[in-house]
């Protein structure tokens, strides 16, 4: 379910305040890998000890029942709880990176320039245990109470599939560059 997501929600507490983030991530066995700004409060609270919650939920469709009662969603989640810690290892915290890329554009990290040691400096990656994950899926049609099921109302289920778009080059292109394959590959249902 991680390895099928590309955002995922970051919830801590801040300054006796809950917030949640959506982020980056990436996966390299046990270890879920989170990154921001060096500044970010959200990844200064997580990487200071505190506990905190990510989540990943891929939406599959919307449940239409007879009643507005039973309305509900098909879904998969995926919640990690634990203490995350900073990354100061130089090869953990370039390898987190990766993996964070890689989950987002699979092909990217070998393609793009490496971070210079001040784009380093200036981002922090989290790593989170999964030893504490919990995962909830619901699918299948609606759940009517009996009584409404002879009810001449329409109910099914309303998939939902994400898909690519055509790749949109950066105006700022100082060649006609074409789509690299890894990229252009990319024409399938994500989750």
């Amino acid at each position: 379910m991680l390895d099928a997501g590309l955002i995922c929600h970051l919830g801590v507490v801040a300054r006796g305040v809950p917030m949640v983030v959506p982020t980056g991530y990436g996966r390299i066995g046990d270890t879920l890998y989170l990154h921001g700004s060096t500044g970010a409060t959200s990844l200064r609270a997580g990487g200071g000890g505190g506990e905190v919650c990510v989540t990943v939920t891929h939406l599959d469709g919307i449940v239409l029942a007879r009643s507005a009662f039973h309305h509900s969603v098909n879904y998969r989640s995926a919640m990690v709880y634990g203490t995350p810690r900073l990354v100061t290892d130089p090869d953990e915290h370039l390898a987190g990176l990766r993996a964070i890329t890689e989950q987002l554009a699979p092909g990217q990290w070998d393609a793009v320039r490496p971070p210079t040691r001040k784009e380093l400096a200036a981002t922090a990656v989290l790593a989170l245990s999964l030893a504490e994950a919990s995962v909830k899926i619901r699918q299948g049609p609606p759940i009517d109470d009996e009584e409404d099921y002879g009810l001449p109302i329409w109910a099914g289920v309303l998939p939902l599939r994400t898909t690519w778009g055509e790749p949109e080059p950066d105006p700022a292109l100082t060649a006609d560059l074409p789509v690299p394959g890894h990229i252009a590959s990319r024409n399938i249902t994500i989750g």
